[in-house]
C-alpha cells in the first residue's frame, strides 16, 4: 500500500504493474483471484504534509486517495478492491487485531526514550545508524522522542518466525529471506505499536485508551485482511482467500521486517494464518540516486502515459526494469526502448503483417484460443517478469526475421502470410498479462483483417 505523504510516482507504479501482471495471469490459468490495492493513510508523515498544506488530514487524505484511485485507469489495472486505512471497517479490523493480540498477553505499556525516523514511520536502534542518522534517510535528522507506549512481545516469536521463514516459498528473492533470517537470528527486541495522542494525533485510537493512537504499521499491515471482510464476515473472501486460498505480497526491498517479521508475529498472536508468500521487488533510482518524495526527484507516471500511452509504461517497468535489483530511470532510456521495441519493434511488426493480410486474403484467419509456452509460464511463476518479456520479444524478432527472409509481399503466398497472421496472434496473447490494450487491438485487427488507422505506438 502508498503511504499518502505525496503524489504517485514511477516507483510505487512499479509495485502495483508487477501486481497486476501476476493477477492477471493467475485468472489467465483459471483462478478466483482478489486483488487488493489501497492507501495507507495514517502517522506523522501524513499528518505533517497535511499541515504543510493547510489542510485537515483527513481532507489531506481524501484528495491524495483519489489520486491514487486514478492509477486504475492510468495503468489499467484489474484490482478488485480499494481499502483506504482511514475507511470505518478497517479501523473496527485494527483495533480488534490489537484486542487478539492483547489477549494474546503480547501487548505490554513501557515508558520509552530513543531517535525516531519520521520518514521511515519508526523507532531507529542505535546499531542501525549510520553517522547518526537513519541508513535509510541520511538527509534526515531524527527526533528523540520519551513517552510511555504500548509495546508489542516481538521477541516471544522468535523461534516461530524462524520456522516460518525456514520455507523457502515465503519470499522471493530467495536472499531477501535470508536476510529477515539473519535479522531475526541477531535477536528480537519488543516494538512500539502506538504513539501519545497529544503528540500525534493522526491514528486509530488504541482499543480501551482515548490518549493513545496506533503506531501507523501495525493499523497499515492489518488491510491484507480487513479488506477481504475480516473480523465480521469470516466465512465469506477471509476464508476463500485468506485461510483457504494461496495469498501474495507485494512490497519494496525495505519493507522486509514489516511484512515478513512483524505482520507475521501479528498473525501469529492473532491465531490466523500465515501469508503463503511476499515478493519484494528493487528501487527505481533517478539517475542513480534513490527516488525521494521528500527530496522531489520523482517521475510523474502520469505524464509518461499522457504522452506514450499506459502499455508503453507498463512495458518499460516489465521488461527494462529489473523485478528485484535496482535499476536506473532516464527519459532518454525510456525513449530509446520506446521507439526500438515498441514504434519499430513490436508496433511495425503488426503493421506489415495486417496490411499484407488484408491486400491478399479475401476472409479474416480463423484464430482461436492460444496456451501460453511452458517457458513463459515458468518466469512467471518465479516473477521473472524481465525474462518473461525478453521471451515474448524473442518471438516477436524471430517472426520478423522470418519475414524478411520469405518475403511475402512479393510472392503473395497465401499460406505464408495466414501462418504469420496466427504467430502474431500468438504473440499478442502471450502479450495479454503485460500490454492488456495492445493484445486487444492486436486480436481484434486480426479478426477484422484490417490494419489500424493509427500505428499502436507512434514512434517519438
Amino acid at each position: 500500500m502508498p503511504y499518502v505523504n505525496a503524489d504517485p510516482h514511477i516507483g510505487f507504479a512499479l509495485e502495483i504493474v508487477q501486481a497486476d501482471i501476476i493477477a492477471r495471469f493467475k485468472r489467465l490459468l483459471g483462478h478466483e483471484v482478489f486483488f487488493n490495492f489501497g492507501t495507507d493513510e495514517h502517522g506523522q508523515k501524513v499528518l505533517k504534509a497535511a499541515e504543510k498544506n493547510g489542510l485537515d488530514p483527513q481532507a489531506y487524505t481524501d484528495q491524495l486517495a483519489l489520486k491514487f484511485g486514478d492509477l486504475k485507469k492510468i495503468l489499467n489495472l484489474s484490482y478488485d478492491n480499494f481499502v483506504r486505512t482511514t475507511d470505518a471497517h478497517h479501523i473496527k479490523a485494527a483495533q480488534y487485531i490489537w484486542k487478539l493480540a492483547d489477549e494474546s498477553g503480547d501487548i505490554y505499556k513501557k515508558k520509552y526514550r530513543g531517535l525516531y525516523c519520521v520518514s521511515c514511520e519508526r523507532f531507529i536502534k542505535e546499531s542501525e545508524l549510520r553517522n547518526n542518522k537513519c541508513p535509510e534517510h541520511p538527509g534526515k535528522e531524527l527526533e528523540e522522542v520519551e513517552e510511555e507506549n504500548y509495546f508489542f512481545k516481538f521477541s516471544k516469536y522468535q523461534d516461530k518466525l524462524l520456522k516460518y521463514l525456514n520455507n523457502p516459498r515465503v519470499i522471493t528473492p530467495d536472499w531477501r529471506r535470508k536476510e529477515a533470517i539473519n535479522f531475526v537470528k541477531n535477536g528480537l527486541e519488543d516494538f512500539p505499536i502506538s504513539r501519545l495522542k497529544n503528540r500525534m494525533s493522526w491514528g486509530i485510537p488504541v482499543p480501551g485508551d482515548e490518549d493513545h493512537v496506533m503506531y501507523v504499521w501495525f493499523d497499515a499491515l492489518t488491510n491484507y485482511i480487513s479488506s477481504l471482510g475480516w473480523p465480521g464476515d469470516k466465512n465469506g473472501n477471509f476464508k476463500k482467500f485468506w485461510q483457504d486460498g494461496e495469498t501474495l505480497q507485494f512490497a519494496g526491498k525495505d519493507q522486509v521486517r514489516f511484512q515478513s517479521l512483524m505482520w507475521q508475529a501479528m498473525l501469529m498472536s492473532a491465531g490466523l494464518k500465515n501469508t503463503d508468500k511476499v515478493f519484494y521487488h528493487g528501487f527505481i533510482n533517478i539517475r542513480g540516486e534513490k527516488i525521494s518524495k521528500s527530496v522531489g526527484n520523482t517521475i510523474d507516471p502520469f505524464k509518461i502515459v499522457e504522452e506514450f500511452g499506459t502499455d508503453a509504461l507498463r512495458y518499460y517497468l516489465l521488461a527494462q526494469v529489473s523485478p528485484v535489483e535496482d535499476s536506473d530511470f532516464t527519459f532518454e532510456l525510456f525513449k530509446e526502448a520506446y521507439n526500438a521495441n515498441l514504434a519499430n519493434g513490436l508496433g511495425n511488426l503488426t503493421s506489415r503483417i495486417i496490411k499484407m493480410a488484408e491486400d491478399n486474403l479475401e476472409e479474416p484467419t480463423e484464430v482461436s484460443g492460444e496456451n501460453m509456452p511452458q517457458e513463459l509460464l515458468n518466469h512467471l511463476e518465479k516473477f521473472e517478469l524481465n525474462k518473461a518479456c525478453n521471451f515474448i520479444w524473442s518471438k516477436i524478432s524471430k517472426l520478423d526475421g522470418e519475414i524478411q527472409e520469405k518475403k511475402p509481399w512479393e510472392s503473395k503466398d497465401k499460406k505464408v502470410i495466414k501462418n504469420l497472421v496466427l504467430d502474431l496472434y500468438r504473440i499478442s496473447k502471450m502479450l495479454e498479462p503485460f500490454m492488456p490494450e495492445t493484445s486487444e487491438k492486436i486480436i481484434q485487427a486480426i479478426k477484422e483483417n484490417k490494419k489500424p488507422e493509427k500505428p499502436l505506438f507512434e514512434r517519438k
